[in-house]
């Protein structure tokens, strides 16, 4: 600033990242806690996932009380979001009735008799080996 006049730094913004990018670094999946087959995982290999009882849906339930397409997991750059798609239940994140909800790891999803709960755990990426060349 010796001239007198301030100027704005250049900084490059860094994008969301893309889905793959984020399967890459984590392994995001849901758990069911309650409700039935406690214990059992599923890896959300996709951006966005449907569950509910229905056939058209990506995780399908034999619970009478989730809707045909009952919610939606979704990646949205910054994270997961929670999305009902207009069930008849509704559904609860960390024990409050949401239509959308950001989620963390722990977050706990109910619909229907099911408590869900979201992971993300940080894979363990392998180290960068360089290959230098010879010296003569």
């Amino acid at each position: 600033m010796r001239d007198g006049y301030t100027r704005k730094l250049e900084r490059a913004e860094r994008a969301n990242p893309s889905f793959e990018e984020h399967q890459r670094r984590y392994q995001t999946s849901l758990v069911i806690v309650a409700g039935g087959a406690e214990g059992t995982e599923f890896v959300l290999e996709q951006a966005q996932t449907s569950l509910g009882r229905g056939p058209d849906v990506d995780l399908a339930f034999a619970d009478p009380t989730l809707s045909r397409q009952h919610l939606a997991i979704e990646f949205t750059g910054k994270g997961f979001r929670a999305r009902d798609l207009g069930s008849m239940n509704g559904m609860r994140v960390n024990g409050r009735e949401s239509r959308v909800a950001d989620l963390e790891s722990g977050d706990r999803l109910q619909i229907g008799e099911l408590e869900l709960e979201l992971v993300v755990e940080k894979r363990e990426l392998p180290a960068r080996t360089y290959v230098l060349p010879d010296e003569d």
